[in-house]
């Protein structure tokens, strides 16, 4: 088989500037995949012999586009739905998708399905791993937090750039390539702290704003993310109410982390007891052995 090959020059500067929009030192992947690699690259057609195996236990996970456009289909949905997330599925995200597909079938769909899609890639450096986010959401499914019969789980193999207005097309247009027409986006998709200055990198309004007007995203309909947040007066997990703000207490990644290394409860209905378990087991493996102060590390 003859292949057309193309090879370039590798433009790094031209490539860290277009992804993230600044040259500045310390911005995530950049030293590890890009200033240290080749200063060629190489391109054209592709010949593709068999799927990449990790043997990881989580390859039953890892669906082609092509895959998972095959299982929407022997499922019957008439609208595919797509959540991205790189931390484990609290309640306020199941309300969220919970309350999409019920938006979908007010706007007429009969069998809205949900594709969760976890970033499966580099992510930052104390997120919780791949492995151990996996079987969270399996007891999120387990649990009957998220219905199984509509909900698709499949690794998005992609590393987290932060790369903001950037990099949230390269996330919708890859979702419309798995099959999915409409895409939740939160507040200041894939954004970050400026690496070297006291401020955002980008404007917390650019992410969507790029979505609505990019070339080829004319399929997809965008889903603005609703804010949850744990409502004390009921306890449970709720959309945020401004009128009554001072019922509402927001957990963030960082908290909730903090609780799990603790072996400290969330409060009841913040996460399913199953998948809750999962993350204060996995801290704990992370504990000091007997006489030793040194936290291990954990495997990125």
């Amino acid at each position: 088989v003859i292949l057309f090959i193309e090879i370039y020059k590798h433009n790094k500067e031209e490539r860290i500037a277009r992804t993230w929009g600044t040259t500045a030192r310390g911005l995530p992947y950049v030293e590890e995949a890009i200033t240290n690699a080749g200063d060629w690259l190489i391109g054209g057609d592709l010949e593709v012999i068999e799927p990449i195996k990790y043997n990881d236990g989580l390859d039953q996970y890892r669906l082609s586009p092509a895959q998972l456009r095959e299982e929407f289909a022997r499922r019957n949905a008439d609208a595919v739905f797509a959540f991205q997330l790189r931390n484990p599925v609290h309640n306020g995200h199941a309300l969220l998708m919970t309350d999409t597909r019920r938006r979908l079938l007010e706007m007429g769909y009969k069998n809205p399905v949900l594709l969760l899609h976890p970033l499966g890639g580099f992510t930052k450096a104390d997120d919780v791993p791949l492995s151990v986010r996996m079987k969270q959401h399996e007891k999120v499914l387990e649990e009957g937090v998220l219905n199984p019969e509509s909900t698709v789980v499949a690794i998005f193999p992609s590393p987290m750039h932060y790369a903001g207005p950037t990099e949230v097309q390269w996330h919708a247009k890859a979702r419309i390539n798995a099959g999915a027409n409409f895409y939740i986006v939160g507040r200041d998709p894939a954004g970050m702290g400026h690496p070297t200055e006291k401020r955002d990198l980008y404007d917390a309004d650019h992410g969507k704003k790029v979505l609505s007007m990019a070339p080829g995203l004319e399929r997809l309909n965008i889903l603005p993310f609703k804010v949850a947040a744990y409502d004390t007066k009921h306890n449970k997990m709720n959309f945020f109410d401004p009128s009554r703000k001072e019922d509402f207490l927001f957990i963030s990644g960082t908290k909730m982390r903090s609780l799990a290394k603790n072996r400290e409860s969330p409060p009841d209905g913040f996460m399913c007891p199953g998948g809750w378990k999962v993350l204060v087991e996995y801290y704990d493996s992370l504990a000091p052995p007997e006489g030793s102060s040194k936290l291990r590390e954990a495997v990125a």
